[in-house]
């Protein structure tokens, strides 16, 4: 593994710069991705959720490239200029023309809502039927392909994200998961083998094992990101993601940058 396209900083809800540089030197990395969580849906429920969060990369980014070309005359390491972008459907328009700004290095999708509500946040799910959490999962998995389908991202992060809530859990099909790759077969957006829950409670990667499996069956190139927030991750991280490349033979690649 030699570069990890999918660590945040200070900018969203990672730690300083300095720090995740130094700790993927001491991965042997020979480049690392800042992609911090950015969204610009107009919509009152995702501008207030943001705003509460702190997430304001959209007004910052020109800033954090600054911090960014200061880590690269400070570290052995080439530091790049990414960005992961929630992605809803109802914004293609809006995302679009602010990545057409922007410019980033490159941009990174994630579909991290359900409902008007993070995919995390299991008591509000739990609470659902489970006809009403199927049509969620199905809801997720559609959103989804329309990421990938849309082409406005180089890597489509965690496609699986539901897995990583309890409730959520297992609704997702082998209907689901065919949907995914067949879009990403026919897309320039890669597929990432994301490590942003392997050692904790969660235990699996995304995708997961009956996903990949599947996914297994299609032309696919895959990007590998560790989705590390802290310094104490990356290493740890890089080294499960290596080990689970070459035990699948994964067919992985860089961005051309």
């Amino acid at each position: 593994m030699r570069v990890d396209y999918h660590t945040h900083s200070t900018y969203s809800d990672g730690r300083f710069m300095w720090s995740m540089c130094r700790a993927a030197e001491e991965a042997d990395l020979n480049a690392l991705g800042f992609a911090d969580h950015c969204n610009v849906s107009p919509r009152d429920q995702q501008h207030r959720a943001k705003t509460a969060l702190g997430f304001n990369l959209d007004i910052t980014y020109e800033r954090r490239r600054e911090a960014i070309e200061t880590m690269n005359e400070r570290f052995d390491l080439t530091v790049h200029d990414g960005v992961e972008m929630d992605f809803d459907s109802r914004d293609i328009d809006v995302i679009a023309d602010f990545l057409d700004e922007a410019d980033f290095e490159y941009a990174i999708g994630s579909v991290h809502h359900l409902d008007g509500t993070n995919v995390h946040v299991e008591p509000y799910f739990a609470k659902k039927s489970d006809d009403e959490k199927a049509t969620l999962v199905d809801e997720f998995y559609g959103e989804a392909v329309a990421l990938i389908e849309s082409e406005l991202f180089d890597i489509a992060a965690h496609v699986d994200l539901v897995e990583r809530n309890p409730a959520l859990r297992d609704f997702a099909t082998e209907d689901h998961f065919h949907r995914v790759a067949e879009a990403a077969e026919s897309s320039r957006t890669l597929l990432e083998i994301n490590a942003g829950r392997v050692l904790d409670e969660y235990g699996e990667f995304h995708p997961a094992p009956d996903f990949m499996d599947i996914l297994d069956s299609y032309d696919l190139e895959f990007v590998l990101g560790t989705d590390s927030h802290t310094p104490e991750e990356i290493p740890e991280r890089v080294e499960e993601l290596e080990k689970f490349a070459a035990a699948h033979s994964l067919e992985t690649t860089e961005l051309n940058l």
